[in-house]
Formats: C-alpha cells, structure tokens, sequence
C-alpha cells in the first residue's frame, strides 16, 4: 500500500495518516498497534498522559517494525520546562522501548503555567541531539506559535490540533501556512458526532464509502495529517482503505459548510491546563 508522506519544514517526511491511541488501555495497545500495522499503518500517534507508551512500544516490537513505523509522543503538562521536559522525553523513550521518536509534541501550552517556551527550548535540544527527528506542538494558538518561533527562530514542524468538518479552524491553519507549519489533526471524526451527518452520509454513497472514510479523506485532500482512533479491527483496516478514491469540488464544498465556530468538542487551549 502506497501512502502519502508530508513534508515538514526539516525536511524530515511522515506517512500522511497515521493511528491514533488515545484512550486506549496500556494492556490493549500492543494488540491494536500489531494489527493496525498489519494492516498498513505506518504511523503511531500516542503521548506520556495516555498511559499507552509502554503498550504501543510492545506492539511494535512484536510487529518487528522498527523504523519502518514512525512514532509520535507528547510532553503532558505536569512536566514542561526545560530541565523537566527533558526528564519526561527520557521516560518516554524508556517506555517506548526506543532511541527516538520521529515526532515529539507539547501536548498542551498551558499558558497559565508560562512554560511552554523553555518546554519548546528543550525541545530543540533533543532535536539537535537526533533523538527526537522532528518536533512539533500541539493545541498550540497562534499568539502561542508566534512566541516560540519569535524567542527561539525554530518553528515548529507540525501543529496537532482538534479539527473536523464541524470545526475547521482556518484561521489558525492560515497562521500554520504563513509559518511553514503542518496542520494535524485529532478528533478527526468528531468522536464520531461526524458520522450520523446527512451530508457526509450523501457523499459516503455516492462514493461507496462509509462516513468515516469520507471525513477521513476530506483530511488528506485538505493536506492534513491526520490521526484516526480506533480499537476495532474492522474499523482499523476501513479507516485506511482511503487511498483509492478522491472527494470532487462539489464534495469539499458541502463539507466547508459544515463549518461552525463553536463546534470545538475539546479543552480551549487558552484555558486549559
């Protein structure tokens, strides 16, 4: 199975569609990861606070994929600064079981906490160092990407941020183009409030599609990376058979409508944290 890459301002290339594991029990991880692999995935988003590291680093060793898979993890709040962050990636390699991540996040700026730019600080030195290849942010706001970017000169390659049909943050995306950032995207179905959409069912039947492949390819015509979620096997492999249709101008134009500021279903990053 050929999948598209992205392109991140290093230069560094990951798989367009990766596998995301929130919420997914550390016992059951390795079980998912093993099987999403099987079935073409080449790309494992998790992070510190879901509790999963450990699990998803058995699952690919078991799946005997090394650097063929790449991986993201994110730095949770409760250790951001410098020295801390630092500290915290060590941990998450020892879970993972490796001796670097491709992508490594701020989950979360956490402006009340006033760390996020000595955390990206450090971040920058682990990229240095090889041990994270690329490095990235995520829930980031504008305000917040400019800063870091203005007090160190590094932007960041990806920001990882809730984004569906229903909330489709352009503003923000047009900040990420303006500063040569990727958009990523979590909660791409909108935990499934997506797939009982009329519109989105349209499109799905006339492409012979379900609703979750249709939102999902909206994403990569969109020039996204995106993160589906899933613990089911049969939802696993239709999630990633994406990749032998396209939505048509008419598509992408009823999905933009579908736009609604106050759509956002998680935390608000300028309050969160």
């Amino acid at each position: 199975m050929t999948q598209p890459l992205i392109t991140f301002n290093d230069g560094a290339t990951l798989p367009q569609l990766g596998l995301g594991v929130w919420q997914v029990a550390d016992e059951e991880a390795a079980g998912i990861v093993e099987t999403a692999i099987a079935a073409g995935y080449r790309h494992v988003d998790t992070a510190a606070v879901y509790q999963n590291e450990a699990g998803v680093g058995a699952g690919l060793k078991r799946a005997q994929a090394g650097s063929e898979v790449a991986v993201t993890t994110k730095l949770w709040n409760e250790s951001q600064g410098y020295d801390r962050a630092l500290r915290a990636f060590d941990k998450s390699l020892q879970r993972l079981g490796r001796d670097s991540v491709d992508l490594y996040l701020i989950h979360w700026p956490c402006p009340a906490q006033d760390l996020y730019v000595e955390s990206w600080k450090a971040l920058v030195r682990l990229k240095e160092g090889g041990r994270a290849k690329s490095i990235g942010v995520s829930n980031f706001t504008a305000e917040h990407l400019r800063r870091i970017v203005g007090e160190t000169g590094v932007a960041p390659a990806v920001n990882q941020i809730e984004l569906h049909p229903r909330f489709q943050q352009t503003a923000l995306r047009d900040v990420h183009a303006e500063l040569g950032i990727v958009t990523e995207c979590w909660s791409p179905l909108g935990q499934g409030r997506l797939l009982q959409d009329p519109v989105i069912g349209e499109i799905a039947a006339r492409h012979d599609k379900t609703p979750a492949q249709v939102v999902i390819r909206w994403h990569l015509d969109s020039g996204f990376m995106v993160i589906p979620k899933s613990a089911n096997p049969d939802r696993l492999r239709q999630n990633i058979d994406v990749f032998d249709f396209a939505l048509e101008a008419e598509d992408l134009a009823a999905i933009a409508r579908l736009d609604d500021p106050t759509g956002r279903i998680g935390p608000d990053p300028l309050s969160f944290g």
